[in-house]
């Protein structure tokens, strides 16, 4: 279940508030918590002076009958480096987190008014996995900015293989009226070049994906059931969020039940999904 840590322009929810929604959910029978913000790293800045992303999330693995809290958008810009001890130190706490880096090109960040660069992003995404070894980390990438050259797509497109991310999704841009990209730039990519840049894009991370995969087959992995269809029951990793990430197809030898976790041994492996049985 998805609790919102801050609401419209960085508004954090108090940690008492969050706190007392957790230990709800966990009564209703929720193991599972996502902690979602516009941007993850301001958390608490507002209310108590400063990031309290760490304490909050020490707070709710605290709470009984939660078993996975999963991190949702958090910006490389002043990201909150005091968690990454946390992935070792709190077992609830996937080691999973969601990075929408945007670009990686400096030209389009700098356009974007991201305020970071391709070499800060770097050196981050290099002590998160020095620090979190075999973190599974998502991002997003915007295509077709305006003034994205084919240069910055070629950036970009190296950039996605070198770091061979766990998850990622691409979307072309939109020149959409009262955004700040309407207001100063004009549209200078053509709608076409857009839609192959996204393609191509996605063709390379369909291939880093099935690598991934492949090399999960063996491993026995913790799963939680999330519903039930003809063939299998369908479940998730805590490398996988709910509806945008990847799923473990299981096959059905045995009866389980929806919200439970199960050890599951991988069997095989598709671009995207995995197929297992329980162990």
């Amino acid at each position: 279940c998805a609790i919102p840590g801050m609401t419209g322009k960085h508004v954090s929810k108090s940690m008492e508030d969050l706190v007392k929604e957790a230990k709800y959910l966990a009564k209703s029978g929720v193991k599972e918590i996502l902690l979602i913000a516009q941007d993850l790293s301001y958390y608490g800045i507002d209310l108590y002076g400063k990031g309290m992303l760490a304490e909050l999330i020490q707070k709710i693995a605290e709470v009984d009958g939660i078993e996975w809290i999963r991190l949702h958008y958090l910006y490389p810009t002043k990201f909150p480096m005091d968690i990454l001890p946390l992935f070792k130190t709190v077992p609830k706490l996937c080691k999973y987190i969601d990075i929408p880096l945007q670009h990686s090109s400096n030209n389009v960040l700098k356009h974007m008014l991201r305020h970071v660069t391709t070499e800060e992003t770097e050196a981050l995404l290099q002590k998160i996995k020095e620090v979190v070894p075999g973190i599974a980390i998502r991002t997003t990438m915007l295509i077709g900015h305006p003034g994205e050259t084919e240069e910055d797509f070629e950036q970009l497109k190296s950039f996605v293989q070198k770091h061979r991310f766990d998850r990622l999704g691409a979307f072309s841009y939109s020149h959409e009226e009262g955004t700040y990209g309407y207001q100063k730039y004009s549209d200078d990519v053509p709608e076409d070049i857009k839609q192959a840049r996204v393609e191509e894009l996605m063709g390379i991370q369909q291939i880093v994906s099935s690598q991934l995969n492949a090399a999960r087959v063996g491993q026995t992995l913790k799963v939680i059931i999330d519903r039930e269809d003809d063939e299998f029951y369908v479940g998730r990793t805590e490398f996988d969020s709910p509806e945008v990430d990847g799923e473990v197809l299981i096959i059905k030898e045995v009866s389980l039940k929806k919200g439970q976790f199960y050890q599951v041994e991988v069997t095989g492996a598709e671009e995207f999904d995995l197929y297992g049985k329980v162990v």
